[in-house]
């Protein structure tokens, strides 16, 4: 019973989490949403004029400024008023912050399911197992070849945190039009790879 009530509230957090990443990628709550927005977008063009272990520390002199102040004053405060409300970060230092055995096998399998299936996958494209999804791939490397010599891994991170607080809003607002034009796409892509396995021997895909 124990166990089943530990899952239960593993589960429960892990549900708690995804919640709340949805709100603030959907900005349920503005000043959250961008305050962490802000916050991300800071630390990403931090490091494209820094090097991570100058933003790391810089980072960390930062807080423990902040921390260290607010324990002086707390002390201080608490010397004048006569008080003993103890350590001003006490219910923070008692959390329990630890990963337990279990939480940590999940993640392990979790990690280990995702590169046994991504093995898999290149070994398939690779190997050509199918033809046409190995010239898609190849089409999508020499694709990326042109992405690469415009933008750098940084700045492709700072696209991609900045579409990820703005395109799930835009999609929301605009579903309709732009599930419509999707479809369309993916219609005439379709099309154009039915055309290209009838032409290319050996092309088409096994029926199951």
């Amino acid at each position: 019973m124990q166990a089943g009530a530990e899952v239960t509230k593993k589960e429960s957090s892990w549900s708690g989490w995804r919640g709340q990443a949805i709100d603030l990628l959907y900005w349920r709550n503005v000043k959250q949403s961008g305050a962490v927005f802000s916050s991300v977008l800071l630390l990403l063009f931090s490091l494209t004029q820094f090097s991570v272990v100058s933003v790391g520390a810089y980072l960390a002199l930062a807080a423990l400024s902040a921390t260290i102040s607010f324990r002086i004053y707390k002390s201080v405060l608490q010397a004048v008023q006569k008080t003993d409300e103890g350590h001003p970060f006490k219910s923070y230092l008692e959390m329990e912050i630890s990963l337990s055995q279990d939480q940590i096998s999940k993640y392990a399998d979790k990690i280990l399911l995702y590169t046994n299936t991504c093995m898999k996958e290149l070994r398939r494209l690779f190997l050509v197992q199918d033809l046409v999804d190995s010239l898609k791939f190849a089409v999508l490397m020499w694709l990326l070849t042109y992405v690469g010599a415009i933008f750098n891994g940084l700045t492709l991170l700072i696209l991609a945190v900045v579409s990820m607080f703005t395109m799930p809003v835009v999609y929301e607002k605009h579903q309709a039009q732009i599930d419509q034009y999707v479809g369309l796409i993916r219609t005439q892509v379709n099309s154009v790879v039915g055309k290209i396995q009838a032409k290319i021997p050996g092309a088409k895909r096994k029926e199951e």
